[in-house]
């Protein structure tokens, strides 16, 4: 009886051994097959996945894709469009970052700084409703924070398979707040986030925050010179409108979703001071003409260089539609007094409604910037938040409560809206290399890819106006 339990035992082990070993074979085979499979292919048989084009870069593969997302992720089968990402392919056996600007996606071979750092893929996905990453017909209120980080989600697990390493999402400004919405409504997903300058109105009608940043700002005879500049505009409305008409003109611009070339004009130069503190370096103090003595073409090529006098034209607005459309629904959008115009202002900062044509509606939720400040507050996880000092969008930044965990808010000294880790201070330029790198499965490697001057440019969505 013992013999025959014995052999019969043996049997058993004998079938499971040859059972392990043939399912190592198998999988070790797929694995194989799988390593050889090229690259397109491997993202072409994604479900959902086509190309628009690939184009050549050495040492990578770049991709142009369409991806087949639903208009509302509620409710899949009420229809589906066409969402737009790229992919800067390095290896499989890399970690690849996600990266939004939170607008339009570009589709120049590109790697931000997180990329460069873990010398990883690269993920780039255009924002919902920019164009041409925009259901038809356009129902405006499915675009929402929680709709658009369901797309990132769906692209996540969709390529999951294919680059099974550490997953970071990056962005800067209006990226870095899509990086963290992603996260709080999917913090499985990644393994860190990395969000430049991201703004966080937490209650969007009180906005003193700004107000005090922009009293403080920079060197004071700077702030006064730019305050004369802007005063000095708004002087000689009459003289530069009609510079401005012949600009408008010139360029077959309108101005019919402002409402008027009088309230365009002024919210450009409202934007002026906002504007020279979000792009321009200290340095450029020394280029504020003097407004007692500078020509009217002189002043009105200076705000055009600063803020740009394209900005409020319909042309202008039309592709930042969907920016303007969340800014009035959800994002909030500051609101600052600029005392020093006193009553030369005849409209003040206009909201977002009157960039939005008026077909759309808009109806603000004051509860959803609450909500994921709360939860970055108290749940915060492998979180990474970069600020500059003299960018007036980090005057109401992120915050960390007792609830965060490796997470971190460290501030770039003299660095506008462009900051980055490479602009922070060297210990702190230290702790968020080492942190990027942890979080990427690479703790103590020093993985960072060499500078490429095509490939590394900057990472902020670069804007002439008040826009993040």
């Amino acid at each position: 009886m013992r013999t025959t339990l014995r052999w019969l035992l043996s049997l058993v082990v004998l079938i499971g051994t040859v059972s392990a070993a043939g399912i190592s074979t198998a999988t070790a085979a797929e694995g194989s097959r799988a390593a050889a499979t090229d690259i397109k292919d491997r993202l072409l048989a994604v479900p959902g996945m086509s190309l628009i084009e690939e184009k050549p870069y050495d040492g990578y593969r770049y991709f142009v894709l369409n991806y087949t997302q639903p208009v509302d992720h509620r409710h899949p089968k009420a229809g589906t469009f066409q969402q737009r990402i790229t992919v800067l392919h390095k290896d499989v056996s890399r970690p690849t970052v996600m990266f939004t600007s939170g607008y339009n996606v570009s589709t120049t071979p590109s790697r931000s700084e997180p990329t460069r750092i873990v010398d990883g893929n690269q993920v780039s996905v255009e924002y919902r409703f920019f164009t041409p990453s925009r259901p038809q017909p356009a129902d405006w209120s499915k675009l929402n924070i929680w709709q658009a980080a369901s797309d990132q989600h769906r692209i996540f697990e969709a390529l999951k398979p294919v680059y099974d390493q550490n997953w970071l999402t990056t962005g800067g400004s209006k990226g870095g707040m899509t990086a963290t919405y992603y996260e709080r409504f999917y913090p499985r997903d990644m393994d860190g986030v990395v969000a430049y300058v991201a703004p966080n109105d937490v209650v969007n009608k009180e906005d003193s925050a700004y107000d005090a940043f922009l009293a403080k700002v920079g060197p004071k005879e700077c702030r006064v010179a730019l305050q004369k500049v802007q005063r000095e505009t708004l002087v000689r409305r009459t003289a530069l409108e009609k510079k401005y008409k012949e600009y408008l003109a010139a360029n077959n611009y309108t101005v019919k979703t402002v409402g008027s070339l009088d309230k365009a004009y002024e919210a450009t130069v409202l934007d002026l001071v906002w504007g020279f503190w979000q792009y321009q370096p200290e340095s450029a103090c020394a280029d504020v003409p003097d407004a007692a003595t500078v020509s009217d073409d002189d002043l009105f090529a200076y705000v055009d260089e600063v803020g740009g006098w394209s900005s409020y034209a319909d042309q202008g607005l039309t592709q930042y539609t969907p920016y303007y459309y969340q800014a009035g629904t959800q994002l909030g959008s500051p609101d600052i007094s600029q005392p020093w115009l006193g009553d030369l202002s005849r409209y003040g900062y206009q909201p977002p409604r009157n960039f939005v044509p008026r077909d759309i509606p808009m109806k603000f939720q004051p509860s959803t910037m609450r909500d994921v400040d709360t939860w970055v507050r108290h749940h915060a996880t492998r979180m990474l938040y970069v600020y500059g000092d003299n960018d007036p969008w980090g005057a109401e930044p992120f915050r960390l409560g007792k609830g965060a965990r490796d997470s971190y808010v460290l501030h770039a000294p003299h660095a506008n809206h462009g900051a980055n880790v490479a602009a922070l201070k060297d210990g702190d330029k230290a702790l968020a290399t080492a942190r990027i790198l942890d979080w990427a499965g690479l703790s103590g490697s020093t993985a960072k890819a060499p500078h490429d001057a095509q490939l590394d440019r900057s990472d902020t969505h670069r804007q002439r106006t008040l826009r993040p």
